[in-house]
């Protein structure tokens, strides 16, 4: 399979032969999965303090003749601390045990839980691939809501490795066609739900992946542009090609990127 090569002007530089990695077919299941054990393995760990609920002085006493002890009194057998007394009797409330106001949770989250998720590396490289191959087929992306030009899908002159300014790359990306995409990614949202208390209040959708060969300008530059991320193709991963386990994310692959995949057989 080949496309077409555009310079930074949108001008048309001959065809380019795809490598082998994006004639694989398309499995959903096999991305989501892959999707979902990278966001499970995102999640930070989390629990409750060790002597959370555990402050009190309250204690349980079972023994006959213990001054403090609930024997006897037809109550029953909670640890209790005492908030007053007269003689040898006392106002006790419960504490410490789990059903007791401010007690300790019975089973409280731990930090030492394993939350790791796995998945098989031939899996992991099968769905990487699915992925890609759905970037190169202009009806999965513009099912997923992409806005992207008459002349996708095409691969993009290495030169664009080398734009150094946020504003030079903004500039490209206008040229090749993807003004409404750019809009559609510079629109936020506020978020549903508890997580915009937390630091989270603004969603914003997923735009252009650019993928490059290597370490260069292009990695800074292009981080800046909202929606918009930039990625060397050896950390090419399922969720960066499937945001939400969707696949068909409008992507833009440089001409040295797809020659590191042949070279190298990334991802075979």
């Amino acid at each position: 399979m080949k496309l077409n090569k555009l310079g930074l002007d949108k001008k048309a530089m001959g065809s380019v032969a795809l490598p082998t990695q994006f004639t694989e077919e398309l499995r959903p299941e096999i991305i989501k999965r892959a999707v979902e054990v990278l966001q499970h393995n995102q999640r930070q760990p989390y629990g409750a303090q060790l002597d959370a609920g555990r402050r009190q002085s309250g204690k349980l006493s079972r023994r006959r003749r213990d001054y403090k002890g609930s024997y006897g009194h037809g109550i029953s057998r909670v640890p209790r601390k005492s908030l007053t007394k007269r003689g040898t009797r006392f106002y006790w409330v419960g504490a410490v045990a789990p059903g007791t106001v401010k007690g300790r949770r019975a089973h409280p989250p731990k930090t030492t839980t394993i939350r790791e998720h796995k998945i098989n590396k031939k899996e992991n490289r099968k769905a990487i691939r699915s992925a890609m191959s759905a970037t190169v087929v202009k009806d999965l992306v513009t099912k997923r809501g992409h806005f992207v030009p008459t002349e996708y899908p095409f691969v993009v002159d290495s030169a664009i490795e080398q734009v150094d300014k946020t504003n030079d790359i903004f500039d490209v990306l206008m040229k090749l066609g993807f003004e409404e995409e750019l809009e559609r990614g510079a629109t936020k949202k506020v978020r549903a739900g508890r997580g915009k208390m937390r630091g989270r209040k603004y969603k914003r959708k997923k735009s252009v992946l650019i993928v490059v060969s290597d370490n260069c300008k292009l990695l800074m530059s292009g981080s800046n542009i909202p929606g918009v991320d930039v990625v060397k193709v050896t950390e090419l991963n399922a969720e960066m090609l499937a945001p939400g386990a969707i696949p068909g994310r409008a992507t833009l692959w440089s001409e040295k990127a797809l020659e590191k995949i042949t070279k190298e057989h990334l991802f075979v």
